[in-house]
């Protein structure tokens, strides 16, 4: 494991400039550095670095972050690969820790597991491009579909031969063990090949790695199946990959949209024809790792498929996953008989483009077309096809969103729009319904199993009726305005956490110091649970006299921390350098933002605790109400909380209406 010593050293050293100017062409603006997002397709530059605060941030995208997390983004690394890639670029050493020896074993199996299959691709292409048999069978099929071998090389492409032991004694005289072989499932529990007299597909990793293989027989004998697949390893988990995504990454996130097909040799047809950004889910429904895997670089999809009566069904398939994910998700139906492969060769990649752009459909607006087409003058089953829409519409996290597709949807089923509209809302409230009852079950799992852990008696789980849920409407604007009062503390702790303050009232501490002395006591009150974590992140530091600024949250293992503080401290717009000596005007309404810190500070303490203070005096008036309250206690309290409410209204200066 790297230490942490060399995780800082890295960070130090491998400067945001450098690393992002390497894939983007960047001009300097003012104190920081602007060009175009390598993450989306945009003209206009939003893509910002601060080499003086080490972060990138996009305000097209959102999308930011330090070095670590820009190469980590790109190219799709593992935190620890990004860090030995930003290493060997600055020529910085690594140190690393002695770890456990059950996981320096770990980690030595799982390259040995990729080592052989490293080994395999190797063979089995050059079975393809050098043995008579590979030559005749594999490559005469890999020609025929017009792949160049420059293409059979990037996509792993061999053959396995018709020997039965081929690959294995090929691995065995190398030196690599049977076991391993076996556990990616290369040879069989008779020490013979998995795959033979097959052309081969190799499938990697998002990182490039080779994890598993399928296999095409050319064989017209039906009782033998037409593709075999590696079964699932430790590396290889089918739900988890699509096939071509290591290639296709790039392009992905370039263009801002992922082609999905169903077929291996669509991918590298459309690929090897200039159509880059494409992946396949291997003719099984998108998962929800699938869908998580493409969101990392887009959040459009493309679904190509072929034109044949189970179309429909093909498009539909966890494609109400993607809605959820609020992908915008768009479909392209390909003409009968033809697919994706055998399309891009007839027509050539320019105008197979202009085909995908002009035959594109929302998806949502397609299926609605083609279930009424269905269900043509059967009631019925037009009555099943509209609640399907509708089940659809509702996954869409956007209301209005929503909004849009139940109005275009209407006039197409001939339906008023407040009966969809209500419909999709009750599958919506359904919905959440069902969520809210999962989560109180597994707090109420968790809560037994920790009784259970600390040897107390088991309770039994408590009845669930409506008033459980909580409406996320009301949840949402009772906490809106402690979530700006919130925001706002992290905000100016993250920029000028470490500045020292001159005035009386905190005169010798640094501001992160001063924060947590006037919040402690009410810490615990902090209801975003990502600004709580990180006001609790600087208490404990101050408290362990260790310095507090930007850097300890940019860098912070947790994902939630580092994106909330680099989305704080990057300004869209800021003053340029040369605003005196071009307009000669300053900046006269208020101290510069540098110099007015401590202001800051303190009106954002008092304005969060009178919004705790209000949600007091509310909740103590709630207790009032209730039968066998303690009256006499509660309105002194409520009384101790009207003279604090009323002290700090006055120091901000602001009118009470109630």
């Amino acid at each position: 494991m790297i230490t942490e010593r060399s995780v800082q050293n890295i960070i130090e050293n491998a400067r945001i400039e450098d690393v992002v100017n390497d894939y983007v062409n960047l001009k300097k603006r003012g104190a920081n550095m602007i060009g175009l997002c390598p993450f989306h397709n945009e003209k206009t530059p939003s893509f910002s670095v601060s080499p003086a605060k080490g972060i990138y941030k996009c305000f097209g995208c959102g999308k930011g972050g330090n070095s670590v997390q820009f190469v980590m983004e790109h190219e799709g690394f593992s935190f620890p690969e990004a860090l030995r890639h930003l290493a060997a670029k600055f020529n910085i050493e690594i140190e690393e820790t002695a770890t456990s020896e059950e996981h320096i074993k770990q980690k030595q199996h799982q390259d040995s597991l990729y080592l052989v299959n490293k080994f395999a691709e190797n063979y089995f292409q050059k079975l393809v491009l050098e043995s008579d048999e590979g030559r005749s069978v594999g490559l005469s099929y890999f020609k025929s579909r017009g792949y160049l071998e420059d293409t059979i090389k990037k996509f792993g492409l061999g053959y396995s031969s018709s020997e039965a032991a081929g690959l294995t004694n090929s691995a065995k005289e190398a030196g690599y063990n049977i076991d391993l072989l076996k556990q990616v499932r290369l040879t069989n529990d008779y020490d013979k090949d998995f795959f033979r007299e097959r052309v081969m597909f190799t499938i990697h990793n998002l990182s490039g790695k080779p994890i598993a293989f399928a296999g095409r027989t050319l064989k017209t004998d039906k009782k033998s199946p037409k593709y075999v697949n590696s079964p699932e390893t430790e590396l290889y988990i089918k739900s988890k990959i699509l096939y071509g995504i290591f290639h296709a990454k790039k392009s992905i996130r370039n263009l801002d949209e992922c082609i999905l097909v169903e077929g291996y040799t669509d991918v590298i047809s459309l690929s090897q024809a200039g159509v880059e950004n494409v992946v396949a889910s291997s003719g099984t429904a998108l998962t929800e790792d699938q869908i998580r895997l493409v969101k990392r670089f887009t959040n459009n999809i493309k679904l190509l498929y072929d034109g044949d009566a189970a179309g429909i069904k093909a498009a539909s398939r966890g494609l109400d996953l993607a809605l959820s994910q609020d992908l915008n998700v768009s479909v392209v139906p390909l003409p009968e008989g033809e697919d994706p492969d055998s399309l891009v060769q007839k027509l050539g990649s320019t105008e197979f483009t202009a085909f995908l752009a002009e035959k594109s459909e929302d998806f949502i607006l397609f299926k609605t077309k083609r279930l009424i087409e269905d269900s043509k003058n059967d009631p019925i089953q037009k009555s099943k096809s509209i609640k399907e829409i509708v089940n659809s519409i509702a996954k869409i996290p956007d209301p209005i969103k929503r909004s849009v597709y139940i109005k275009e949807c209407s006039g197409l089923l001939e339906m008023d729009e407040a009966v969809l509209m209500e419909t999709a809302n009750k599958v919506l409230k359904d919905d959440i319904s069902q969520k809210w009852v999962e989560q109180k079950r597994e707090i109420a799992r968790k809560e037994r199993a920790e009784k259970q852990n600390a040897g107390l008696p088991d309770a039994p789980p408590p009845e669930m009726g409506e008033e459980d849920f909580i409406s996320p409407k009301k949840e949402k604007s009772s906490t809106n305005k402690a979530y700006f009062k919130e925001r706002d503390i992290i905000r100016i702790l993250l920029n000028y956490g470490n500045q020292i303050i001159t005035q009386e009232e905190g005169e010798g501490l640094n501001l992160a110091q001063f924060l947590v002395v006037h919040l402690e006591d009410v810490i615990d009150h902090f209801q975003n649970p990502t600004y709580k974590k990180m006001i609790e992140l600087a208490h404990e530091k101050v408290h362990a006299e260790k310095e507090v600024n930007a850097k300890l949250y940019i860098n912070h293992s947790d994902k939630e921390i580092r994106t909330m503080a680099v989305t704080l401290l990057s300004d869209e717009f800021e003053y340029s350098e040369n605003w005196w000596e071009m307009h000669n005007i300053d900046l006269r309404t208020q101290p510069k933002p540098e110099e007015n810190f401590f202001t800051e500070a303190m009106q954002a303490i008092k304005y969060f605790k009178l919004t705790k203070i209000k949600a007091m005096m509310t909740e103590n008036r709630d207790k009032m109400k209730q039968e066998g309250a303690d009256v006499i206690l509660l309105v002194k309290t409520h009384q101790k909380l009207l003279e604090m409410r009323n002290e700090l209204a006055k120091e901000l200066r602001i009118v009470l209406t109630h």
